[in-house]
């Protein structure tokens, strides 16, 4: 347990009490700080007070911080493709058919049940000894992904996402022969009004602003290897983009062609590349790997054709 005090300046009184505390303690997220000050760990001169309190000058806060607690998630064996490691963060090649985070249907077997059993070393991510999942990939799509191992690290690393600085690259092979050799999707992703678990591309200022940039590699009779960077990074963007220009990802269970002519399974979708700034010495790093055998065979495949 941790113990830490503050004493109020002209320059944060009349803040939230909530906002104050993250500002003093920059390794906290603000939705942690609000779980402490819930929990009675935040005292203003001694005293419980309310995440939107207004704090004033010459008050003393102080804020005691829990000993981490263990997950209550199960550690399971699970071999992983480990691309770099350090104290702050993990970063690893995610394998096809592996969900990121475990829910309902998917309590076992995901990528952090398997780095909760890899992970000796996490300080804790909301009070609680567990990876920092900072972005996804959907279960059907492998590549390059990286996971926090302390607040600090955390909370960062979700900056740079936030503020689209990190670098993103995919690679696909979609249906049909694309007409143009590079262009840039741009338009609003939303939830599917029908379909809750869907996302659709939206008109009339509704949903949010997605960008895709697209570059074609190869062109094959019926089939088009692409080439794909992230400006922005909506649920399911590449697929729903990808499929609103009549060009779906061969294998998509959920926005592509319900008969497949092709013997790959899952989706053919990578994430190739990932760059962003190490959250405590700010230096860029960048991390790639190949797409899976599948997805390669499928390639060589379409070029004997």
């Amino acid at each position: 347990m941790e113990f830490f005090s503050f004493t109020i300046d002209k320059k944060l009184a009349g803040e939230r009490l909530d906002v104050t505390v993250a500002a003093l303690m920059q390794d906290l997220t603000r939705s942690r700080v609000q779980k402490l000050i819930s929990a009675g760990q935040v005292l203003v001169d001694d005293t419980e007070r309310k995440a939107n309190y207004r704090v004033r000058e010459g008050e003393t806060i102080t804020v005691t911080i829990p000993q981490v607690k263990a997950s209550p998630l199960q550690a399971e064996a699970i071999p992983l493709e480990i691309l770099y490691e350090d104290n702050s963060l993990l970063v690893v090649n995610k394998p096809k058919g592996m969900v990121v985070h475990p829910a309902a249907g998917h309590s076992e077997g995901t990528l952090v049940n398997a780095l909760l059993y890899h992970c000796r070393d996490l300080s804790g991510i909301g009070g609680e000894a567990r990876p920092g999942i900072v972005h996804r990939l959907d279960k059907d799509t492998s590549g390059v992904l990286v996971v926090a191992k302390n607040d600090q690290a955390h909370l960062e690393l979700a900056r740079q996402f936030k503020q689209h600085s990190v670098k993103r690259e995919y690679v696909a092979i979609v249906h049909g022969r694309l007409k143009t050799s590079k262009g840039i999707i741009d338009a609003a992703i939303a939830r599917h009004p029908q379909d809750r678990k869907k996302m659709t591309v939206t008109q009339n200022n509704r949903g949010r602003r997605a960008v895709t940039h697209f570059k074609v590699l190869e062109l094959f009779e019926k089939y088009t290897y692409l080439a794909l960077r992230l400006e922005t990074g909506r649920t399911h963007q590449i697929r729903v983009h990808l499929s609103s220009i009549g060009h779906p990802v061969v294998g998509d269970p959920v926005y592509g062609y319900k008969k497949q002519k092709t013997k790959m399974q899952g989706q053919a979708l990578h994430a190739r590349l990932l760059g962003f700034c190490h959250p405590l010495d700010g230096r860029y790093m960048e991390f790639s790997c190949g797409p899976p055998a599948d997805f390669l065979e499928l390639l060589n495949d379409l070029r004997k054709t």
